[in-house]
């Protein structure tokens, strides 16, 4: 973690364009405005994922927070189980120690058609090319994770990272999760777009909850005598495709 902004940080990760990898058509932006470049910043303890992005010449941050809700937990558990056995099943035909942080997947596609060795494979094909410091995509499926090797050993070692929020609160309290995304807006200089991205097979986000759209409205009216410079641009994204929310302020 950097001590000085409290992300867990993938150092080198600013160097790649996850756009040439195809990131762009992942399920955490399929639905999003198109940018020019996109490159990962890390996360924090809130498990907010910040990228920084480049559009129509205008660099920008979004703020992604990937969150399920709480009765379909039990669906993620199995696929980052999944994964997380791939790269154990890896570590025995690699020598290093690695970092593999999954930025996305899609839970509801890979629980019917993930296949355990084929991640593996390309887990062992991508990681043994690496130097230690160097940093690469790994695209399997609807699966997107950066590898990086930190050091050489005679063994092998992968840390396992995911940052996936658990909706614990009734669909009424949504805003919280823009709350949460707004703690790390407030000190941004740049253009920002703040994601919700819904994993759940039943969207939290409901047009006809009256209650839900007066908290979302109540807590964008408020961005406004705040945002000196930028309006930030607020979606939610789920199977349903993505909105953009600051027109509820008005």
């Amino acid at each position: 973690m950097d001590a000085s902004t409290g992300k867990n940080n993938m150092a080198g990760s600013a160097s790649l364009n996850l756009i040439d990898f195809g990131f762009q058509n992942s399920n955490l932006f399929q639905h999003m405005p198109l940018f020019d470049e996109i490159s990962y910043a890390g996360h924090n303890e809130d498990k907010v994922r910040q990228y920084k992005a480049l559009r129509e010449g205008q660099t920008c941050n979004i703020l992604s927070l990937n969150f399920i809700r709480d009765d379909e937990k039990i669906l993620w558990d199995a696929v980052e189980d999944f994964v997380k056995r791939s790269t154990i099943s890896a570590t025995s035909s690699l020598h290093g120690v690695y970092i593999f942080d999954l930025l996305t997947i899609d839970i509801h596609k890979e629980i019917k058609t993930f296949k355990h060795a084929e991640l593996t494979t390309v887990i062992i094909n991508t990681a043994s090319r690496l130097a230690p410091g160097e940093i690469k995509m790994i695209k399997y499926s609807s699966v997107y994770a950066l590898i990086q090797k930190t050091i050489d050993s005679d063994w092998g070692k992968i840390t396992f990272k995911t940052a996936v929020d658990v909706f614990k609160d009734k669909p009424d309290y949504l805003d919280l999760l823009i709350k949460r995304l707004l703690k790390d807006y407030e000190f941004s200089r740049d253009p920002v777009v703040l994601l919700l991205n819904d994993l759940s097979q039943n969207p939290i986000f409901d047009p006809q909850n009256e209650a839900q759209q007066t908290r979302i409205k109540k807590v964008l009216a408020s961005l406004i005598p705040n945002s000196v410079e930028f309006l930030p641009e607020v979606y939610i994204q789920d199977k349903n495709g993505a909105r953009e929310f600051y027109e509820f302020s008005k």
